[in-house]
């Protein structure tokens, strides 16, 4: 194995519950990797809810097997009230909210801020996550750079809020941009707040949403942090069967398969063209005359899942809180074929573990490919060295 000297970023993308199989694949590189070991990744971006684990793995870079660990440990004995209210109460409180706002032309009640109170989350966030362990991994060179994307509902940027090493340079593009910033729980609850499910987040003078929402070129952050190589975590099998399952064309789709496909897109459709975008890019610099000289070959590797994930999520649909079982069936979404919108609510234990064991079993599967990309020699020097 020889030893890398680029820069490796991980890109952990959205995908509600889906993402306890970011764990496991997680879980896998940290099995790899001799204990003790430093977080192999020196940049790490992270969105929606991706950026909580992100911020996990950085406030704790200087031991990547505690701090998966530390994930695991949450997402395999995850419950739906642990992140958003879900009993009956709450799920009738806010139906009934949607219902006298919607009746009353917004005079009797103002309209909802969001579908889900997501108010057990930030909790959980705030105990897990050590905002001060992500600065001093950034001071004492654990890290290059963090970076938790976001989307400005004002400004219509897909923004980058990142913290490293000085010489990372905050950058501008037309939609988007990086700025340097103090990470804190509003900038992974903005991240993670997807429109009409969890409410906006306040951030300075702007409210922000999930940063899916136009990220347009998912891949770029990473880049412009300074990853030469970069490792993409998704949470939706490449060869997508379609949004809808084994449903008949002809029939009419309902809201909650919609609104699955709108995640589905959201999530992954703009991972998947950036990285053909990329692919040409580094064939065009391959081949490029000597004038481009400082453009860079940037290799991406992307791990998602071998299984579709609602067919794995559809045995589970009773595991959830009665309201929020009533919730879906009035969308149309509790059946095996309406699942997609299910697997991203599906905070519950016996399907996030089944995940992380999908997550850990595919990455163990191409174990010397990921070893090769991630440097697994040189995080094993530094091991053996310190």
């Amino acid at each position: 194995m020889q030893t890398s000297t680029k820069t490796t970023g991980l890109i952990l993308t959205g995908g509600g519950a889906r993402a306890a199989y970011q764990v496991g694949v997680l879980k896998a590189l940290a099995k790899m990797l001799p204990p003790g070991s430093p977080c192999p990744f020196p940049i790490i971006t992270g969105t929606s809810a991706g950026a909580v684990a992100a911020s996990v793995l950085a406030s704790r870079a200087g031991n990547f097997h505690a701090a998966v660990a530390g994930l695991e440990q949450v997402w395999a004995n995850f419950r739906v009230q642990q992140v958003f209210r879900a009993d009956s109460i709450s799920m009738l409180r806010a139906g009934l909210h949607w219902l006298l706002a919607a009746a009353s032309g917004g005079l009797l009640l103002p309209p909802p801020k969001s579908l889900f109170d997501n108010t057990p989350l930030r909790q959980l966030i705030e105990r897990t996550v050590s905002f001060r362990g992500i600065r001093r991994s950034v001071i004492k060179g654990r890290l290059q750079a963090v970076g938790i994307t976001a989307t400005g509902f004002s400004s219509g940027r897909c923004t980058t809020f990142f913290d490293g090493k000085a010489e990372v340079q905050e950058w501008a593009r037309i939609t988007r941009g990086g700025r340097r910033a103090q990470l804190n729980i509003d900038h992974i609850m903005a991240s993670l707040s997807i429109p009409f499910l969890f409410p906006a987040v306040k951030i300075e003078d702007e409210f922000w949403g999930d940063g899916s929402m136009r990220q347009a070129m998912p891949l770029s952050s990473a880049i412009h942090l300074g990853a030469d190589r970069i490792l993409v975590i998704g949470v939706r099998e490449q060869g997508f069967s379609g949004a809808f399952g084994s449903m008949p064309a002809a029939r009419m789709p309902t809201s909650g398969q919609i609104f699955g496909y709108m995640l589905d897109t959201l999530f992954m459709d703009q991972i998947y063209a950036d990285l053909e975008r990329l692919q040409r890019f580094n064939q065009f610099v391959e081949t490029a005359p000597a004038s481009f000289s400082g453009l860079r070959v940037v290799e991406p590797l992307v791990i998602a899942p071998s299984r579709d994930l609602r067919e794995i999520c559809a045995p589970h649909m009773k595991t959830l809180p009665r309201g929020l079982r009533v919730f879906l069936r009035m969308l149309g979404a509790q059946s095996s074929s309406a699942s997609s919108l299910a697997s991203y609510l599906m905070f519950e234990g016996r399907f996030t573990r089944e995940l992380i064991a999908l997550g850990y079993a595919d990455a163990m599967a191409r174990r010397d490919e990921l070893l090769e990309f991630i440097g697994g020699a040189a995080v094993a020097e530094r091991v053996e060295s310190a």
